[in-house]
């Protein structure tokens, strides 16, 4: 990482203000100040009878822009919404009955109900490793988590979209781990769905969705609403369905809070740069797994063994992780460095 790299991140850690040695944005990510600023505005517009619900359209719209830039997939092929779970549902919706779906063994359960809720369709369970060889002639489509939430795996996306492609199957990518510090080919890949309350440092309760335009146009939207018009504010009441052409025919009205809070955080990411986030978030993973004589695997979330008392002494020290699937999950983000590193391997002893 060159100097004005450096110099990027350095400027953006003063817009957090951690009390602890905070290790989980795979949980959650910190708010940055700038966006903390909004929300209180917010709130307090709210309070006092001022807030305008039409004045939050910029904001919104400047936030999927600021996606499709990050993402590289044109903002007429981006939707909103409020949950991965209720994207992949639409996904989920647009298959065919008797159709195999491919999910990774140990999926999150967001990107797997979806599908395991249609009862006419078929979903196995393959490791991670062989997903791309398990793709077939009866393979629809493959669901998976471009970074496994439990233990921070990265997906193999590129030997995925190769074997989707040889065999006609649609790939369906979750990105929630991913966004912000992982760079995906979000514009080759059919859909793509992401929560932005992890490493995108958004409030919860935003949530996007991209596709080819070939997929998209697949898809019916599940909910219907007036955000979804044409033109929204002229699509309050009475028929007939007026939606929109593009994608924005698949957005959810929003959650006005958290895209006021989620658009200045996206500038933030944009400012420093996705490539120098992962250099930073890697190196620390990396840190972490050679101080516990573990292989490097360029992750920014770390899995390790949780024996009995390990998740308490790593509180008592100060130093906040997750307890996921049976083993302590440290995760780093632009906030962290390497004194948050040793801070934990000393408190794991």
């Amino acid at each position: 990482m060159d100097d004005s790299h450096r110099a990027r991140l350095h400027a953006a850690q003063q817009q957090f203000t951690p009390e602890t040695a905070y290790l989980n944005t795979a949980t959650h990510g910190l708010a940055p100040i700038r966006a903390t600023r909004a929300l209180e505005q917010h709130v307090r517009e709210v309070a006092t009878g001022r807030f305008s619900p039409g004045s939050a359209d910029a904001v919104i719209d400047a936030a999927r822009a600021a996606y499709a830039r990050l993402t590289g997939v044109a903002v007429e092929r981006i939707a909103l919404g409020t949950h991965v779970a209720q994207f992949a549902g639409t996904v989920a919706a647009a298959l065919p009955a008797g159709a195999e779906v491919l999910v990774p063994s140990r999926e999150f359960a967001s990107v797997c109900f979806p599908f395991m809720a249609r009862e006419d369709v078929t979903v196995r369970e393959v490791p991670l490793e062989r997903l791309p060889d398990e793709v077939g002639a009866r393979t629809a489509l493959v669901a998976v988590s471009a970074v496994q939430s439990a233990d921070g795996a990265i997906a193999p996306l590129e030997d995925l979209l190769t074997a989707c492609r040889d065999h006609g199957a649609r790939l369906m990518v979750d990105t929630t781990q991913a966004a912000g510090w992982l760079p995906v080919p979000s514009e080759r890949i059919d859909y793509t769905v992401c929560s932005t309350y992890k490493w995108l440092l958004g409030p919860r309760g935003a949530a996007f969705l991209t596709g080819t335009a070939e997929a998209l146009a697949e898809l019916a939207p599940l909910a219907p609403n007036w955000f979804a018009g044409a033109e929204p504010w002229n699509s309050l009441y009475g028929g007939p369905v007026r939606l929109a052409q593009d994608a924005r025919r698949l957005d959810l009205a929003p959650v006005w809070s958290a895209w006021l809070g989620l658009e200045p955080a996206l500038e933030l990411i944009e400012q420093v740069g996705v490539e120098t986030i992962r250099a930073h978030n890697a190196e620390l993973g990396d840190r972490l797994r050679a101080a516990r004589d573990m292989a490097p695997t360029g992750s920014a979330i770390v899995s390790l063994p949780a024996p009995e008392g390990a998740a308490e002494r790593v509180a008592e020290a100060g130093v906040v992780a997750a307890v996921r699937d049976g083993r302590l999950r440290a995760s780093f983000h632009l906030y962290n460095d390497e004194s948050d590193v040793d801070r934990l391997v000393k408190a794991l002893g």
